[in-house]
């Protein structure tokens, strides 16, 4: 056996050194992303969550990789947003509401009766201001990808059905944990009760609430339906989600790999939001087969009125009120 010298001894360890480097440097840049989602595995969220972990893996071949974590699994909406901001979880799905608490672009968004329809909404979030937004994320520590379609949040309840502001009077109404949508259902007179959204079913069910405010596939995807029969179309918002990334993962990422992810965030919403609009029409009609009371004919105007004093704060922060008025003069 060779007797290697102390300059190839040492020539050998350099080389030993570096592989292992290299191989270690390898294993450091591929990774699976850890994203979370309150929702069920069959919901258009997730669904596109997980389209866009495979645009990814195509992308990178196969290089990276996106874990869902569905149903909770990692935590309620407000736990895994400060998981997020810690980089502890890498990509995650919310409501504007709840990020709104760190983000303050995403409180205008959350806004009562700020959106005239659907479409206005979308037409906000697909041109430049949904773009500026989105790019205001990271001195909170994290990077906004893309917007989801979350449809109009409309009030039920157990107890009577709800046609006009009155009716609300006295009613323990949960709401997320947010103190803007605090604030509004206690501008309507209802109580607000915040409470994370797995445990709003449990509160109907053993009367701790009379009822709730969410769209249509939550209503019935939670069960919530069977518990409350009366559904108010008050569509008081019209806030969508936010797909977005800790500062810490998008830093982990090359400038080739930072564009392959918003891509595939990009194609995941539109992706989405054609799996959003079937679920909308089969949530309301299973809903309306089971028994359910739809209240139509309500006069919104009285609910927008009672907005005023939301607005009047609002208001009073020169950023939030021009990007609302820019809000409304988008057609």
């Amino acid at each position: 056996m060779p007797v290697l010298s102390r300059a190839e001894l040492s020539r050998t360890g350099v080389i030993f050194v570096a592989l292992l480097l290299a191989v270690c440097a390898t294993d450091a840049v591929a990774r699976e992303f850890r994203a979370a989602d309150t929702q069920t595995e069959d919901y258009p969220t997730v669904q596109a969550l997980r389209y866009m972990g495979t645009l990814i893996a195509e992308r990178t071949g196969g290089r990276h990789e996106i874990k869902v974590f569905h149903s909770r699994q990692l935590g309620e909406e407000k736990e895994t947003i400060e998981q997020t901001r810690a980089g502890a979880i890498d990509l995650n799905r919310t409501n504007v509401a709840l990020i709104g608490n760190f983000v303050p672009a995403m409180n205008v968004l959350a806004m009562p009766f700020l959106f005239r329809s659907i479409e206005h909404m979308q037409k906000v979030l697909d041109g430049p201001i949904g773009s500026e937004i989105l790019g205001s994320f990271e001195p909170y520590g994290f990077v906004g990808l893309a917007f989801y379609d979350s449809g109009a949040r409309s009030i039920y309840n157990a107890l009577r059905p709800v046609r006009s502001v009155a009716d609300l009077k006295g009613m323990r109404i949960r709401v997320q944990q947010s103190e803007l949508m605090s604030q509004m259902m206690r501008a309507l007179g209802a109580e607000a009760v915040e409470l994370p959204y797995g445990q709003v079913l449990t509160g109907l069910a053993n009367h701790l609430i009379d009822g709730a405010e969410n769209n249509w596939p939550s209503f019935v995807t939670t069960d919530h339906y069977k518990h409350a029969g009366h559904y108010t179309l008050t569509e008081h918002t019209m806030s969508p989600e936010v797909l977005v990334i800790s500062l810490k993962a998008w830093k982990s990422l090359s400038a080739e790999e930072q564009v392959i992810f918003r891509e595939a965030a990009q194609r995941s919403g539109r992706f989405m939001r054609e799996k959003w609009r079937d679920l909308e029409e089969q949530s309301q009609r299973k809903a309306q087969d089971a028994g359910v009371t739809v209240i139509k004919d309500v006069d919104r105007k009285p609910f927008e009125e009672a907005m005023a004093p939301i607005y009047a704060k609002a208001g009073r922060d020169p950023a939030a009120a021009a990007l609302i008025e820019r809000i409304r003069k988008v057609e």
